[in-house]
């Protein structure tokens, strides 16, 4: 196995992990944690969601280097792809979105936040991005020679 190969794994596996144990897990559970606010626990989440944001761009730009290096990039190109549009929409659309609404909150500009479907979308991307990161590590491991 190449050095590439088993970097563009690792990277897209660490990755898988970050997401699971942010989205899936940390992003609910700290307001159940005994004198979190619903500010303090959007402020939180802010910080949080953004530097995971951060940390994805690196993971893709890695497993791109390393899927263009080892001649893989033909074979799991509409992965990459797939997850490079999932990052722009969530990085240029519903972050900042879900920033405002999270400041409007904190700050309690409105008497009353309308409701919004933009959690939703967020999630629903999160799981795509699950699966795309799932299948692209498989994906991977089938391409490449013992």
């Amino acid at each position: 196995m190449k050095i590439t190969d088993k970097i563009s794994i690792g990277s897209i596996y660490l990755w898988l992990g970050f997401v699971l144990a942010i989205s899936f897990l940390e992003a609910w559970l700290k307001f159940q944690a005994p004198g979190i606010t619903i500010p303090l626990g959007l402020g939180i989440g802010r910080l949080v969601f953004f530097a995971l944001n951060k940390i994805e761009w690196l993971f893709a730009a890695l497993i791109l280097f390393t899927q263009l290096k080892s001649g893989n990039w033909i074979k799991t190109r509409n992965n990459w792809i797939t997850l490079l549009i999932i990052l722009l929409l969530q990085t240029f659309w519903l972050l900042p979105l879900l920033d405002i609404r999270a400041e409007e909150v904190m700050q309690m500009t409105t008497s009353e936040i309308e409701p919004s479907n933009l959690h939703y979308y967020y999630v629903a991307l999160e799981i795509i991005k699950v699966l795309i990161l799932f299948t692209f590590g498989r994906k991977i491991f089938k391409t490449i020679k013992l």
